[in-house]
């Protein structure tokens, strides 16, 4: 299961399997229902469960019967007890690939796949994000790629009385075939009683469970207790109901709301900052009263080895000043040496990139501040 050389990743034979399982599964995912499906089924799900029965039948490990059972698997199984070589770190105990409780890919399963040198989803969240600074940089609009990403963060649901006033915004007028591209028509999965319920908390869609309760996908909701149903849209009334992409809502999204959370708690303290400013490659610019510039990009994995990888091909790429990732505190807290795991995946060709908390890098930041503020004060004594 574990190997010696983080450097070596590709090296271990499981990396490749778990890449094709995991576009087996998110495949299937764009079916709607991991639960019911027909024959044929998709190419990358008939590979997978291929390739790991074969793997199973080489190990000597009972290999799953077909493809339902082979999901069954990710639902119940932990990845780390699968019969499959991988690297240190590449999963901690307790992952699935599908959750038990809603049947949808999990938090992990699309961590894995921003992973590898073709991954598709990878490319569709930064290319997207590429695309949108660039479209509003040649039409010399640059409020158009912070209110792009402002829209994909507070409105990841969208009614016909929100693709209105999306369509009215001049803002948005450079990115507005990418806005149109990104929504999809919201599927049934999510309707109940003739409604779609968004979370209170994040504003992304729950799943209404069978015993009459909810499921929210982010993961930072569920750590805080039983979702919080806001105003439910009956369908009705709000007509055709779009959700932001599954894959953008984690890795756009969810850490979106660390950012607005970042700039609130930098403002209190008198902080100057710019949220994604369209001439960096980051999503908040912290100007210090020194004119020294910090730039921070927020990322929310829950795999720290998966993203230290990622660090070594999206590391940030500022012009100006130091360059920092910040997780959520949480993160942190419930993998123990997190940041150690993280450096030790980045270090090869990252550059030094730092990772800090959200509380972490509030907390430099004053310290920061307050040396400057009682450096002056020392010198206006003078």
């Amino acid at each position: 299961m574990r190997g010696e050389d983080v450097r070596d990743w590709d090296s271990h034979a499981g990396v490749p399997l778990l890449r094709g399982v995991v576009r087996g599964v998110l495949d299937l995912a764009e079916l709607d229902d991991l639960h019911a499906f027909r024959l044929p089924y998709p190419p990358e799900a008939q590979r997978a469960l291929n390739e790991i029965t074969l793997c199973c039948l080489v190990r000597g490990a009972r290999p799953p019967r077909s493809l339902p059972d082979f999901l069954s698997w990710c639902r119940e199984r932990p990845v780390e007890d699968w019969p499959i070589e991988l690297p240190p770190d590449a999963v901690a105990p307790g992952q699935y690939l599908i959750d038990d409780e809603s049947s949808h890919p999990t938090t992990f399963c699309y961590e894995w796949a921003m992973e590898g040198p073709d991954s598709s989803v990878r490319e569709e969240v930064y290319g997207l994000i590429q695309t949108a600074a660039e479209l509003s940089a040649q039409a010399a609009l640059p409020e158009s790629y912070p209110a792009f990403r402002r829209l994909l963060v507070e409105q990841p649901v969208i009614d016909q009385a929100g693709l209105f006033r999306i369509a009215t915004d001049q803002f948005l007028d450079p990115v507005r075939d990418l806005v149109g591209s990104v929504f999809r028509q919201t599927s049934d999965t999510y309707l109940c009683h003739g409604a779609y319920t968004p979370c209170r908390r994040c504003a992304m869609l729950l799943t209404p469970m069978p015993d009459g309760g909810w499921w929210c996908e982010n993961d930072a909701c569920r750590r805080l207790g039983a979702p919080l149903p806001g105003k439910p849209l009956v369908a009705e009334q709000a007509g055709v109901v779009h959700h932001l992409d599954r894959a953008l809502r984690q890795f756009v999204t969810g850490p979106g709301r660390v950012v607005l959370e970042l700039e609130a708690r930098l403002r209190a303290l008198g902080i100057e900052t710019e949220l994604w400013p369209v001439r960096e490659a980051c999503d908040v610019m912290v100007v210090l009263p020194d004119g020294h510039v910090w730039t921070i990009e927020v990322k929310d994995h829950a795999n720290p080895a998966l993203l230290g990888r990622l660090a070594e091909r999206e590391r940030a790429r500022s012009s100006r000043g130091e360059d920092f990732w910040v997780v959520p505190n949480y993160r942190v807290e419930q993998c123990p040496g997190y940041v150690a795991t993280f450096e030790r995946y980045s270090s090869e060709n990252a550059g030094g990139l730092r990772l800090l908390t959200d509380d972490d890098l509030v907390k430099a930041l004053t310290r920061r501040v307050n040396r400057r503020a009682r450096r002056q004060g020392g010198e206006n004594v003078a």
